[in-house]
Protein backbone atom coordinates (compact mmCIF):
# COMPACT_ATOMS: atom_id res chain seq x y z
CA UNK A 1 0.00 0.00 0.00
CA UNK A 2 1.40 3.28 -0.79
CA UNK A 3 0.04 6.24 1.14
CA UNK A 4 -0.15 9.51 -0.15
CA UNK A 5 1.62 12.10 1.83
CA UNK A 6 -0.95 14.70 3.07
CA UNK A 7 -0.48 18.06 3.94
CA UNK A 8 -2.00 19.43 7.14
CA UNK A 9 -5.39 21.18 6.86
CA UNK A 10 -4.97 24.57 7.72
CA UNK A 11 -9.03 25.81 6.89
CA UNK A 12 -10.21 24.23 10.80
CA UNK A 13 -11.78 27.12 12.52
CA UNK A 14 -8.62 27.73 14.89
CA UNK A 15 -6.09 28.10 11.89
CA UNK A 16 -7.81 30.71 9.16
CA UNK A 17 -7.22 29.50 5.49
CA UNK A 18 -4.56 31.48 3.28
CA UNK A 19 -7.69 32.49 1.29
CA UNK A 20 -9.18 33.95 4.76
CA UNK A 21 -5.85 36.05 5.70
CA UNK A 22 -5.14 37.18 2.08
CA UNK A 23 -9.00 38.09 2.23
CA UNK A 24 -8.17 40.18 5.49
CA UNK A 25 -4.82 41.57 4.11
CA UNK A 26 -6.81 42.84 0.74
CA UNK A 27 -9.45 44.11 3.00
CA UNK A 28 -7.39 46.43 5.70
CA UNK A 29 -5.15 47.48 2.67
CA UNK A 30 -8.07 48.97 0.45
CA UNK A 31 -9.17 50.47 3.72
CA UNK A 32 -6.40 52.20 4.15
CA UNK A 33 -6.03 52.92 0.25
CA UNK A 34 -9.58 54.43 1.09
CA UNK A 35 -8.33 56.63 3.91
CA UNK A 36 -4.98 57.77 2.11
CA UNK A 37 -7.16 58.93 -0.39
CA UNK A 38 -10.02 60.77 1.58
CA UNK A 39 -6.62 62.46 3.22
CA UNK A 40 -5.40 63.45 0.39
CA UNK A 41 -8.40 64.65 -1.34
CA UNK A 42 -9.06 66.73 1.72
CA UNK A 43 -5.87 68.37 2.15
CA UNK A 44 -5.82 68.74 -2.02
CA UNK A 45 -9.44 70.83 -1.14
CA UNK A 46 -7.30 72.74 1.36
CA UNK A 47 -5.12 73.83 -0.68
CA UNK A 48 -6.93 75.01 -3.69
CA UNK A 49 -8.92 77.15 -0.97
CA UNK A 50 -5.91 78.40 -0.05
CA UNK A 51 -4.78 79.52 -2.90
CA UNK A 52 -8.88 80.75 -3.81
CA UNK A 53 -8.21 82.86 -0.51
CA UNK A 54 -4.35 84.64 -2.09
CA UNK A 55 -5.88 85.00 -5.34
CA UNK A 56 -9.10 86.82 -3.67
CA UNK A 57 -6.67 89.14 -2.01
CA UNK A 58 -4.56 90.24 -4.57
CA UNK A 59 -6.04 89.70 -7.77
CA UNK A 60 -3.16 91.94 -9.42
CA UNK A 61 -0.53 89.92 -8.66
CA UNK A 62 -2.53 87.17 -9.59
CA UNK A 63 -2.69 88.26 -12.81
CA UNK A 64 0.60 89.67 -13.10
CA UNK A 65 1.71 86.44 -12.51
CA UNK A 66 -0.56 84.59 -15.08
CA UNK A 67 0.87 86.93 -16.95
CA UNK A 68 4.32 86.67 -16.62
CA UNK A 69 4.55 82.77 -16.94
CA UNK A 70 2.60 82.96 -20.03
CA UNK A 71 5.14 85.24 -21.47
CA UNK A 72 7.84 83.12 -20.71
CA UNK A 73 6.21 79.92 -21.92
CA UNK A 74 5.90 82.01 -25.50
CA UNK A 75 9.10 83.01 -25.30
CA UNK A 76 10.45 79.49 -24.39
CA UNK A 77 8.49 78.20 -27.05
CA UNK A 78 10.26 78.78 -30.66
CA UNK A 79 8.36 79.00 -33.67
CA UNK A 80 7.21 75.90 -36.61
CA UNK A 81 8.07 75.64 -40.07
CA UNK A 82 4.82 74.80 -39.78
CA UNK A 83 3.61 78.28 -38.49
CA UNK A 84 6.12 80.13 -40.79
CA UNK A 85 4.63 78.64 -43.95
CA UNK A 86 1.58 78.32 -43.24
CA UNK A 87 1.82 82.24 -41.44
CA UNK A 88 3.80 83.72 -43.36
CA UNK A 89 4.47 87.57 -43.65
CA UNK A 90 1.40 87.80 -41.41
CA UNK A 91 2.96 85.91 -38.31
CA UNK A 92 5.67 88.56 -38.40
CA UNK A 93 2.61 90.86 -37.83
CA UNK A 94 0.94 88.78 -35.49
CA UNK A 95 3.77 88.58 -33.26
CA UNK A 96 4.74 92.22 -33.53
CA UNK A 97 1.07 92.94 -32.53
CA UNK A 98 1.30 90.70 -29.63
CA UNK A 99 4.26 91.85 -28.73
CA UNK A 100 3.18 95.49 -28.61
CA UNK A 101 -0.16 94.37 -26.71
CA UNK A 102 2.19 92.32 -24.14
CA UNK A 103 4.44 95.49 -23.59
CA UNK A 104 1.31 97.87 -23.08
CA UNK A 105 -0.40 95.04 -20.46
CA UNK A 106 2.75 95.21 -18.30
CA UNK A 107 2.98 99.04 -18.89
CA UNK A 108 -0.46 99.30 -17.28
CA UNK A 109 -0.37 96.50 -15.04
CA UNK A 110 3.12 98.43 -13.75
CA UNK A 111 1.22 101.65 -13.69
CA UNK A 112 -1.58 99.96 -11.57
CA UNK A 113 0.27 97.68 -9.27
CA UNK A 114 2.09 101.37 -8.19
CA UNK A 115 -1.05 103.38 -7.82
CA UNK A 116 -2.19 100.55 -5.47
CA UNK A 117 1.06 101.05 -3.86
CA UNK A 118 2.11 97.12 -4.29
CA UNK A 119 5.28 95.93 -4.11
CA UNK A 120 7.24 93.99 -6.03
CA UNK A 121 8.40 92.46 -1.98
CA UNK A 122 4.58 91.85 -1.18
CA UNK A 123 3.56 90.38 -4.89
CA UNK A 124 6.56 88.03 -4.04
CA UNK A 125 6.08 87.11 -0.58
CA UNK A 126 2.69 85.88 -1.43
CA UNK A 127 3.48 83.84 -4.34
CA UNK A 128 5.77 82.03 -2.10
CA UNK A 129 3.20 81.63 0.28
CA UNK A 130 0.84 80.41 -1.82
CA UNK A 131 3.61 77.70 -3.14
CA UNK A 132 4.52 76.62 0.04
CA UNK A 133 1.43 76.05 1.08
CA UNK A 134 0.58 73.81 -1.81
CA UNK A 135 3.95 72.48 -1.17
CA UNK A 136 2.73 71.27 2.70
CA UNK A 137 -0.62 69.73 1.22
CA UNK A 138 1.17 67.70 -1.41
CA UNK A 139 4.13 66.68 0.86
CA UNK A 140 1.52 65.66 4.13
CA UNK A 141 -0.86 64.20 1.41
CA UNK A 142 2.12 61.86 0.17
CA UNK A 143 3.32 61.11 3.60
CA UNK A 144 -0.15 60.10 4.91
CA UNK A 145 -0.63 58.16 1.69
CA UNK A 146 2.76 55.82 2.13
CA UNK A 147 2.08 55.98 6.07
CA UNK A 148 -1.54 54.36 5.49
CA UNK A 149 0.10 51.89 2.81
CA UNK A 150 2.83 50.69 5.74
CA UNK A 151 0.37 50.55 8.50
CA UNK A 152 0.10 47.38 9.81
CA UNK A 153 -3.61 45.90 11.62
Amino acid sequence: MNAKPTTPRTDSPASPSIRDRAGDAYDGARERAIEAYDSARERASEAGAKARDGISETPLLALGGGLAVGALLAALLPKTRAEDKLLGPVGGKITDGARAAADAAKEAGREKLSELNITRDAGTSAVQSLFKGLSDAARVSGEAALGAVRKKD
